[in-house]
């Protein structure tokens, strides 16, 4: 998600996503990362997420799988706002998503 030098690396494959989704959600439960960085990194996974979904919108087996991942960060987002009350920066809604058949614990 980050280099070294705090540089946000923009995903584009569906495994970038899916392991962005993993690093992502171990950012949020980190104790050393600001608030700033976890609001920095969900805006960014969200907007990558959302040009993904609009380049595979004609490629509806591509659109489904980006279409879970993007379920997946709503329910994370979701927890976030239930459990905290903190809501990411980033409060564009996800794209239309598919529920996911195998949902990754939060």
């Amino acid at each position: 998600m980050f280099d070294q030098s705090g540089h946000w690396i923009h995903l584009e494959t569906f495994d970038d996503f899916d392991n962005g989704l993993s690093d992502l959600i171990e950012l949020w439960s980190s104790e050393t990362a600001t608030q700033a960085t976890k609001d920095s990194a969900f805006a960014h996974f969200k907007e990558d997420l959302e040009a993904a979904a609009l380049q595979w919108i004609d490629n509806k087996a591509k659109s489904r799988k980006y279409a879970a991942i993007a379920q997946e960060l709503a329910e994370f987002e979701e927890v976030l706002n239930e459990d905290s009350g903190v809501t990411p920066q980033a409060n564009s809604s996800a794209p239309a998503a598919v529920p996911a058949k195998a949902k990754k614990k939060i």
